[in-house]
């Protein structure tokens, strides 16, 4: 009885053992038999130093030197335009006459009275000498005369408002006055603006106030001239920081001969601050931003795990130190060697010691000075 139990507990180990067996050899075919990971596609840019101007940057609004909207101190029916639309004109350029016919009657009234009043005090001075007239005649007719001059003199000042000149040289704008329009007092007649040169005015943070001096270079672009750049100077620094942002305002005064620049614009500014440095670049896509710290992935060549998955090269993730910034491109301080392979796409799907394909054949953007893609 025991020799056959033996034999039957013999029997069941024999069996666990053939199937387990079996079961081993099924699990090892089934994984000899399953596809391996094929490697990931990712972009590279080979890390490299350039130049770089350290520099301002802001975006400011164009106004100009000199501007304002021209209209009449006096009302009156406008006889004469003298000028066209968007036309330029010089200081003292007579734009607008307004009818002056009946203030220019009241003058000549006026002078007449003056002449008289002269008259009469030149015969009694006269009389006075010969003691023909109290001294407080010749008195009276003297200040009767400076009255009647101060009243022609005020009414040659009406009659002169009645022509209305250009303050300063400039542009004129678009304007609606015509001949035998009856202007109020305050009506706006045209706009004239002096372009040439033109502000611009920005703010800057004040941590970067001690870097801006009056008469420092200063570049800007606008999207309305498409790729060209103007160049002017710092011509003011506003002496008070605005509480409740801790800028301060800072104003430019930009070439514009070709007046293409229009007040009201917004423009991009940049101010060149010290000298040009040496930064390793790389498109700012190649960073990865992190609460632990910034990293990149370079490709290097493949270890044991990422050969053995089909691929020569592998992903290595390394920390880096980040500096300024300029369009596309963050400078690299540390962490990054020149030479060395960086990924620019396909960070999500990579991990060390990952096997890696490089494909160029798309670059994401890596431009210093970007324009807008609608350009």
């Amino acid at each position: 009885m025991t020799k056959r139990m033996f034999i039957m507990l013999g029997g069941i180990v024999l069996l666990v053992v053939v199937l387990g067996l079996g079961f081993f050899m099924h699990i090892r075919n089934l994984m000899a038999a399953a596809p391996k990971p094929a490697p990931q596609i990712v972009s590279t840019i080979t890390a490299k130093s350039s130049s770089w101007q350290p520099q301002l940057k802001s975006v400011g609004t164009l106004s100009a030197v000199h501007g304002v909207d021209i209209s009449s101190e006096v009302a009156g029916q406008v006889r004469s335009v003298n000028f066209k639309s968007g036309q330029d004109v010089k200081a003292g350029d007579v734009l607008v006459q307004l009818n002056a016919d009946a203030d220019i009657a009241q003058l000549h009234s006026l002078e007449a009275a003056a002449e008289l009043a002269a008259i009469t005090l030149k015969r009694d001075q006269a009389q006075l000498a010969v003691q023909g007239v109290a001294q407080a005649q010749v008195d009276n007719d003297a200040a009767d005369l400076k009255s009647k001059k101060a009243q022609v003199a005020q009414q040659a000042a009406l009659v002169a408002k009645k022509t209305i000149r250009a303050p300063f040289a400039g542009r004129v704008g678009i304007t609606s006055v015509n001949p035998g329009q009856y202007l109020n007092a305050g009506d706006k007649i045209v706009t004239l603006q002096q372009i040439d040169p033109i502000y611009v005015d920005f703010n800057l943070p004040q941590s970067q106030l001690a870097a801006v001096s009056v008469g420092q270079k200063v570049l800007i672009k606008t999207d309305g001239t498409a790729d060209k750049t103007f160049t002017g100077s710092v011509n003011a620094i506003n002496p008070k920081i605005d509480t409740s942002t801790r800028n301060v305002q800072v104003q430019a005064l930009i070439a514009n001969p070709g007046r293409k620049l229009l007040p009201g614009m917004f423009a991009n500014a940049s101010l060149d601050t010290g000298k040009q440095q040496s930064y390793l670049t790389l498109p700012q896509t190649a960073i990865t931003y992190n609460a632990y710290g910034s990293t990149v992935f370079v490709v290097v060549p493949a270890g044991k795990d990422a050969a053995a998955a089909g691929g020569s090269l592998m992903a290595k993730q390394v920390f880096v130190q980040t500096g300024p910034t300029r369009g596309d491109q963050v400078a690299i301080l540390s962490g990054v060697k020149e030479g060395e392979q960086v990924v620019t796409s396909g960070q999500v799907k990579l991990k060390n010691g990952i096997a890696v394909a490089i494909n160029n054949s798309v670059q994401p953007a890596n431009n210093p000075n970007p324009t807008p893609q609608e350009q």
